[in-house]
């Protein structure tokens, strides 16, 4: 086989220590557990790479060894980056991911301290914190503060639920996952 012939797979890309699953097989990914904590179903998953959800199911498997084609194409039905579906099996964030939720919990004190300080000086103070956080990470602009404590939705936030109905795919996605 020549090199250009050659495509190396999953297993032999990861940059993390092998771990092994309860019957001693090597674990090559965690396909399910990333897509469940994206909220994606099989069968959306299945959707997104064209393929049936029995080939999900398969692919899914920790231990099934899947050429970095197939990573790729779940890269981006998932939208994770690649190192999230080979990420340790310790279920903790990549450090982008980390980041962004610290300076998310971040902004939405500061936006909160913001909105509620009576004394202009506070309110100053978490301005000028609100854009130095901006400054690092601008996508954060919109981001709204933190619910006061006992706050309640009224029946109107809850009401326009009652009137939305389930399709049948919804239904039956929330039944695959």
């Amino acid at each position: 086989m020549s090199m250009t012939d050659y495509h190396p797979s999953a297993a032999e890309v990861a940059c993390h220590v092998p771990v092994k699953g309860r019957n001693g097989a090597r674990l090559l990914h965690q396909l399910a557990a990333v897509r469940r904590r994206e909220g994606l179903s099989r069968r959306a998953v299945a959707r997104r790479l064209g393929i049936d959800v029995k080939s999900v199911r398969l692919q899914e498997e920790q231990t099934t060894d899947l050429p970095l084609s197939q990573l790729y194409q779940w890269q981006a039905a998932l939208g994770v980056p690649v190192c999230e579906l080979l990420g340790d099996a310790d279920d903790s964030l990549s450090p982008p991911v980390l980041r962004r939720a610290q300076m998310l919990r971040l902004m939405k004190t500061a936006v909160a301290i913001h909105q509620r300080a009576d004394d202009l000086p506070i309110r100053r103070m978490a301005q000028m914190l609100t854009e130095q956080i901006l400054e690092i990470m601008p996508e954060l602009k919109d981001v709204s503060p933190w619910n006061a404590v006992g706050q309640r939705r009224t029946l109107d936030d809850l009401g326009q639920a009652a009137y939305r109905r389930l399709s049948l795919d919804a239904l039956a996605d929330l039944m695959d996952q």
